[in-house]
């Protein structure tokens, strides 16, 4: 199966089966950083950039091009056709537009993050 993983699969730290083919989204390395540099304990900063830089080196990562714009364009258009706020969860966005461009499956650990277009995206759980 392959998968982009949402920010906070990575945060988390679990292990993917075997079977997974995972990849990431620029924006998560992105949210990645912020958190390195928004912390004030000199240790748990140097565990995040350990973290990061192992991210960094396990994950192919998928830039946010013209084609991951479009998509994302698309998904927050339909996103505030529903009701929703399509800037309130931009990170998501990009990560759900990053799959259905490279069409693996983004895997949140916070499904109803994606609810509103999990018709336009196949959004499954994350591998367990």
């Amino acid at each position: 199966m392959k998968a982009i993983l949402d920010t906070s699969v990575l945060i988390a730290r679990h292990p993917l089966p075997a079977d997974v083919e995972a990849g990431i989204s620029t924006i998560s390395l992105a949210e990645l950083h912020f958190g390195v540099l928004k912390t004030k304990d000199p240790a748990e900063r140097a565990r995040r950039i350990v973290h990061l830089g192992r991210i960094e080196s396990a994950f192919a990562t998928h830039p946010l091009d013209e084609r991951v714009a479009r998509g994302l364009g698309q998904l927050q258009a339909a996103i505030s056709s529903r009701g929703g706020s399509p800037r309130a969860r931009t990170a998501d966005s990009v990560i759900a537009a990053t799959a259905l461009v490279h069409e693996p499956l983004p895997s949140p650990r916070n499904y109803k993050d994606f609810k509103l277009v999990d018709d336009l995206v196949d959004v499954r759980e994350p591998p367990a």
